[in-house]
C-alpha cells in the first residue's frame, strides 16, 4: 500500500501542480478549439492557399511527436530572441498540437452537412465565413462533441509533457517530491490518482452527453 504520509506531508506541493494542471488544460482547450475550427474551415475552403494551409497544418503537426512541438516553442523561440518559460510554451505546445486532432474531427463534421445546406444559405445572401458561422458550424460541431470530448480528456492527460520543461504542472510537482522523498512509487501513484480525478469526470461527462444526443437523434 503507498505510504498515505508522502500525500499528506506534501498536500500543497501536490496541489499546486493539481491547479497548473488545471490552468494550462482550460487554456489548451480554448485554445485548440478556437484554432482547431479556424484549421478546419481553412482546410474546406475553395480557396486553394487556405485550403493547402490548413492540410499541411495537420499534416505536419499531427505526425510529430508532442515532445517536438513543445521544443520548438521552448528552444526555438529563445533563438529568434523570444524567451518563454515552461508554463506557457508547454501550454502553447498542447493547444497547436490538439487543435490539430480538432480540426480533422470537426473538418468531418461539417462534411457531413449536406451541401444543399450551404448552397441555399449562400443563395440567401449569406457571405461564405457568416454560413459557416451561423449554418454550417453550429450544426457540425454538435454532431462531433464525442470525438471532441475524447481530445480534450487526452488534452489533460497529455499536459504532462509540462514536467519535462520545468512547467509547475502536476508531473513537475510530482519530480520534486519523489526527489526530496526518495518514495517514488508512492509519490507516482497519488499523481496518478490526481489525474484520474481530473480524467474520470470528464470521461463520465462525455458519456452521458454522448448518450443524451444520441437519445435527440
Amino acid at each position: 500500500m503507498p505510504d498515505i504520509s508522502i500525500f499528506t506531508d506534501n498536500f500543497e506541493i501536490y496541489m499546486k501542480g493539481f491547479g497548473n494542471t488545471i490552468w494550462a488544460s482550460v487554456i489548451a482547450l480554448l485554445g485548440s478549439f478556437a484554432l482547431g475550427t479556424i484549421i478546419a474551415v481553412f482546410r474546406i475552403s475553395s480557396v486553394k492557399p487556405l485550403r493547402w494551409i490548413g492540410t499541411a497544418y495537420v499534416e505536419f503537426v499531427r505526425n510529430i511527436p508532442l515532445l517536438l512541438v513543445v521544443f520548438m516553442f521552448y528552444y526555438g523561440l529563445p533563438s529568434l530572441g523570444v524567451t518563454l518559460n515552461g508554463f506557457i510554451c508547454g501550454t502553447v505546445g498542447l493547444m497547436v498540437y490538439t487543435a490539430s486532432f480538432v480540426a480533422e474531427a470537426i473538418r468531418a463534421g461539417i462534411m457531413s452537412i449536406p451541401t444543399g445546406q450551404t448552397e441555399a444559405a449562400r443563395a440567401s445572401g449569406l457571405t461564405y465565413m457568416q454560413t459557416m458561422r451561423h449554418v454550417v458550424l453550429p450544426q457540425a460541431i454538435k454532431i462531433v462533441i464525442p470525438p471532441l470530448s475524447n481530445q480534450f480528456i487526452n488534452l489533460v492527460k497529455n499536459s504532462s509533457i509540462l514536467g519535462v520543461f520545468a512547467g509547475f504542472d502536476l508531473m513537475y510537482y510530482g519530480d520534486q517530491v519523489a526527489s526530496k522523498t526518495y518514495a517514488t512509487f508512492d509519490t507516482y501513484i497519488f499523481v496518478a490518482a490526481l489525474y484520474l480525478v481530473l480524467t474520470i469526470p470528464l470521461s463520465f461527462a462525455a458519456l452521458q452527453l454522448e448518450r443524451k444526443l444520441a437519445k435527440n437523434g
